[in-house]
């Protein structure tokens, strides 16, 4: 499988106002195949997050490299799209337009980019919300229009950072299985944060396990579980308590 993102090395420092010296990450490297999609889950604080936005080409890493499709990667690009936790859409546009809002900063006519939006409005099950605005719509509902609006300018690697959160358990459920619809029928590159050890169990290939002060990969898990997964599966279970006593340690 090709390898679609790669990071060597990464090393991130902040600096408090006083200048003292906070290492966020350290000796970070992975390596992530197309059409992975890969949980990156770890205690609050421990770096995940920053690991995410360095990807993204949003935070510059204080040494390290981040590649591309082979090729070193430090800004922003159409090819990676990033789904934030707080849903990130423009208020005073409708549904239809916060959709198709990247595509319009790519230059496309309005009828193209409307038609394309159209598409993602309907694969998200929303065509009768077009015309809505975001304040209109429920949490869940919101951040199907977040992950329309990333889908729609066709990435190949799609970032997500906690983006169900803020939801409640049900709907955050739903949202899980939504997901891993979108992703069967385009099959992108996911890299999803999570601090939710079922979250993680539930829709990930391989789960990265992270620890804190500073933020290291701390151990690399592949699932074998077929999908659809089910939480009843006594192997769901087993994993999910390894998961939970290595979460403990870190």
């Amino acid at each position: 499988m090709q390898e679609m993102i790669r990071v060597d090395n990464l090393e991130k420092i902040f600096y408090s106002q006083s200048y003292m010296e906070i290492k966020a990450l350290t000796e970070v490297n992975l390596s992530v195949p197309g059409n992975e999609f890969l949980c990156i889950l770890g205690p609050s604080g421990c770096g995940k997050s920053t690991l995410l936005r360095i990807i993204a080409g949003l935070e510059t890493a204080s040494s390290g490299k981040v590649f591309y499709n082979g090729q070193e990667h430090t800004k922003p690009r159409r090819e990676i799209g990033m789904v934030f936790q707080s849903y990130s859409l423009m208020p005073w546009l409708t549904v239809l337009d916060n959709i198709a809002l990247g595509l319009e900063f790519a230059g496309l006519s309005r009828p193209k980019r409307i038609s394309i939006a159209e598409e993602y409005l309907d694969m998200i099950g929303m065509n009768s919300f077009g015309k809505a605005f975001p304040y209109e719509l429920s949490g869940g509902m919101q951040q199907r229009v977040a992950i329309a609006r990333a889908l729609a300018n066709n990435p190949e690697v799609l970032l997500m950072d906690e983006p169900f959160g803020a939801l409640d358990a049900y709907t955050r459920i739903v949202m899980q299985k939504e997901l891993l619809r979108i992703w069967e029928q385009h099959k992108k590159t996911i890299l999803f944060v999570t601090h939710s050890v079922d979250e993680a169990v539930y829709l990930g290939d391989r789960i990265i396990l992270m620890s804190g002060s500073p933020g290291r990969i701390k151990k690399d898990i592949a699932i074998t579980m077929p999908r659809v997964r089910e939480r009843r599966n006594p192997l769901y279970g087993k994993l999910t308590e390894e998961l939970l006593a290595l979460l403990e340690e870190a």
